[in-house]
């Protein structure tokens, strides 16, 4: 049994996930529900990832109750960490602002927007033989794109953005272990909910035509969202919403660059191109995991798990399980099963999943317009997200105009 020998899972950084990967690989195989020294569990395989996802009465996602022994309760519109019935309601509160209408009616916008960042791009004043243009994609698009979608879903000045992403990238570089980065984290939170609360006064007095004003004025049961609710998922929409598009974007040109033959075909048949994106998901999911805890002495996988037992449900491992998916490792874009978990499964499936998709299917055929090659520029060591996301920092591009 591999388990005992490893004292905690490998991390994403310094090799781009090459030994996390390995180390699920052989958890999948030798021991896929495994019994960490520190009394946690973890899952690696595709069938216990979806039992679990699927089966919110017997696995709680909400953590902050079990870490504080009940003293403590999610927040309102803290849906990712809520339970039945108490999900059910915000979700179906959050449903009726976050509609596929309102979705496709940023598709405009979301490609006028993305042409004018990457208009921003001029060829390199010293290019590489074969190429005339090099830019670093999350300054460029992969960051600014998602954070402005999401101000503009919200009705919150665009001109702010460069706040909201200060305030994302505060918020994901929080070590839970440090005291003094919870102080920040607390800081953060605090400036961002009375930035939050301005909007929600003014859209409660005058709604207009914008998410928050969907979610002050949503009801269900005769119940609508309070402030802190609409604050609380504004929030979530802000960190969630950002990094999942971003590391999307990155993760798809990380691919590309290890199958420089898909380029050609991409832009000439743009039918691939959700295909792609799809894949992508599947292949390097932007979180490598999610967590339960179990309301009750069960099993996962023929494995007794005691009550109370913190539960890591690794995404990235499930998605490359080969029972569910023939040569799970190979980036195939022409792979007729997409059964992939990278946005979840059940009642917790990303809200925003569809905004994600988009906005990642406009940005690669903008690109796709626009260069005839493209290429990651390694001359360099890339520098890698070391928590819970799979995806670069830092992603310098080679690109040769069409």
């Amino acid at each position: 049994m591999p388990g005992p020998e490893v004292a905690k899972p490998p991390t994403v950084d310094p090799d781009g996930g090459a030994t996390l990967l390995g180390w699920q690989r052989r958890m999948r195989q030798e021991a896929p529900v495994w019994h960490a020294p520190n009394g946690h569990v973890h899952l690696f395989r595709h069938e216990d990832v979806t039992s679990v996802l699927t089966d919110p009465g017997t696995f709680s996602s909400d953590l902050l109750s079990a870490e504080t022994k009940g003293e403590r309760k999610p927040p309102p519109g803290q849906l990712l960490l809520l339970d039945p019935p108490d999900h059910g309601k915000l979700r179906r509160l959050v449903s009726k602002a976050f509609t596929n209408r309102m979705i496709a009616q940023l598709e405009p916008q979301i490609t006028e927007l993305s042409a004018e960042l990457l208009d921003r791009v001029g060829p390199d004043a010293r290019p590489e033989p074969g190429f005339d243009t090099r830019f670093e994609m999350n300054d460029t698009i992969a960051n600014p794109l998602p954070v402005t979608v999401i101000s503009l879903m919200l009705g919150v000045p665009v001109e702010d953005r460069d706040q909201f992403q200060r305030w994302a990238n505060n918020l994901l570089a929080v070590d839970p272990e440090d005291p003094e980065s919870r102080a920040g984290l607390a800081s953060t939170t605090e400036a961002l909910h009375n930035y939050l609360q301005g909007f929600v006064d003014a859209r409660r007095a005058a709604p207009q035509d914008d998410l928050i004003s969907r979610l002050v004025t949503a009801e269900v049961d005769d119940e609508r969202l309070t402030d802190d609710a609409v604050i609380k998922f504004s929030g979530l929409l802000l960190l969630a919403g950002h990094i999942t598009t971003s590391i999307l974007l990155g993760n798809l040109l990380l691919n590309l660059d290890e199958h420089p033959e898909l380029w050609k075909q991409l832009r000439e048949d743009r039918e691939l191109v959700p295909a792609c994106v799809e894949e992508t998901l599947r292949l390097r999911s932007p979180f490598t995991k999610v967590d339960r805890v179990a309301l009750r002495d069960t099993e996962i996988g023929g494995v007794a798990v005691a009550k109370d037992t913190y539960i890591h449900l690794w995404l990235l491992s499930a998605n490359r399980d080969a029972e569910v998916f023939d040569d799970p490792d190979t980036y195939d874009v022409h792979r007729p099963n997409t059964k992939q978990l990278a946005f979840g499964h059940g009642i917790h499936y990303c809200i925003g999943a569809p905004i994600a998709r988009l906005e990642a299917r406009i940005v690669l055929n903008q690109l796709l317009d626009r260069y005839a090659e493209l290429r990651v520029d390694r001359s360099e060591p890339l520098s890698y997200h070391a928590s819970n996301i799979f995806g670069a920092r830092r992603l310098p591009l080679l690109a040769q105009r069409a």
